[in-house]
């Protein structure tokens, strides 16, 4: 309880921490390449240092040109141009292919120079050359140490993210799936009691014409129910025309809609199997031919359309209504999203899970115009 309820915090504190962390990794990384760099500047200078004392050694003093030499000869790793006063040069530490024409020279020294100051190599107060030199392959590597460290950190906080979004879908669909079964629960009892009732009634001589509008709204609210209960666990589907459901759930909704609403359908002449629920597709019909009749605020043309492949069947609900923008194209799906002043957002999000989750289907806005109309589709597989 304690936990939960300092959660936040405590989701605070982490991000925090490991913010400081990574900085001072950062901050230490660059201290040292700095560091290292210095060192390998301070080893440049002596080089240049030894290569003036080898020059002024005679071949008396050959002994004492024996540690410069040394020097000289030590730089395995760090590379390097030396230019004479004359326009002649040497290198070391470099590959002979990257030094093929003048042209290439003076691009490399042009990149020396921007990675480190070129050193002066001086005899009696003259220059008589100029050391360039760049980052040895270690210092080079070093370099890209804090972008491989941020690729880590971006891939951890990935996985962190996914996994966090996933636990949250999961809980969410624990939740959905709770309160549809309670619902289904809650709506059956009094509906158990109606069903008494209206037996009762029959035996009052009450008119029958009462008895049949109440049986009706029995059969309606046990359909609701059926639909609770199946969306709160995993419904049973069967192999089932899908024409024949399509224009019975269709046909429902077009008695019940406004005379101002012109419903038109389009369908094969042929039988088509699909593997369905048809308490849950029913349903999806219903949320999708409500939806396009809100949209065109009940005046309106709206068009269902079966359209049958080799192996998918599409289902196009078309209205003449205020369009989407693009940009909510995927938006309208989510829980919550709605553009009514009255409403949850509940409708497109069932269907959405009814369709990909429930019938391993898709749905989509197919296209939609603003001022003009929408058209959704659902694709199914048809049954093997």
């Amino acid at each position: 309880m304690i936990l939960s309820k300092h959660s936040n915090l405590f989701r605070w504190i982490i991000i925090t921490a490991s913010f400081a962390i990574v900085s001072l990794i950062l901050w230490k990384t660059f201290e040292f390449f700095q560091h290292f760099k210095e060192e390998e500047r301070i080893k440049m200078e002596n080089w240049s240092f030894a290569q003036t004392d080898l020059l002024k050694t005679t071949n008396l003093d050959m002994d004492l040109g024996n540690l410069p030499l040394k020097v000289i000869t030590s730089n395995k790793t760090t590379p390097m141009i030396m230019v004479a006063e004359d326009g002649n040069y040497d290198f070391n530490n470099i590959d002979k292919k990257k030094l093929s024409d003048s042209i290439a020279v003076q691009k490399l020294i042009a990149k020396f120079k921007e990675e480190n100051n070129p050193i002066k190599v001086k005899l009696d107060g003259r220059v008589i050359s100029t050391i360039y030199y760049g980052n040895s392959p270690l210092l080079n590597k070093l370099k890209y140490y804090p972008l491989a460290l941020f690729l880590i950190i971006f891939l951890f906080a990935a996985v962190i993210y996914f996994f966090y979004r996933s636990s949250k879908i999961a809980t969410q669909n624990k939740l959905w799936s709770g309160m549809a079964k309670e619902t289904a629960h809650q709506i059956g009892t009094p509906l158990s009691s109606l069903i008494g009732w209206t037996e009762i009634l029959k035996t009052e001589n009450t008119n029958p014409d009462y008895i049949v509008e109440i049986e009706k709204d029995i059969d309606r609210l046990q359909t609701i129910t059926e639909r609770f209960s199946k969306i709160g666990s995993v419904p049973v589907l069967e192999t089932t025309d899908i024409v024949t459901e399509t224009i019975h759930s269709f046909d429902y909704l077009k008695a019940r809609a406004s005379k101002l609403v012109t419903f038109e359908i389009k369908t094969p002449n042929e039988e088509i199997p699909v593997n369905l629920n048809k308490q849950l597709y029913s349903w999806t019909i219903e949320n999708l031919v409500k939806n396009a009749i809100d949209a065109m605020k009940g005046r309106g043309k709206l068009t269902l359309e079966i359209i049958q492949l080799e192996n998918d069947i599409k289902i196009n609900v078309t209205d003449t209504g205020k369009g989407i923008p693009k940009k909510d194209f995927n938006t309208i799906f989510e829980p919550g999203f709605t553009t009514k002043k009255r409403g949850w957002g509940l409708g497109l999000s069932l269907t959405k899970r009814i369709i990909e989750d429930f019938h391993k289907g898709k749905i989509k806005v197919l296209n939609s115009e603003i001022k003009k109309g929408t058209t959704i589709q659902i694709q199914l597989k048809r049954a093997t």
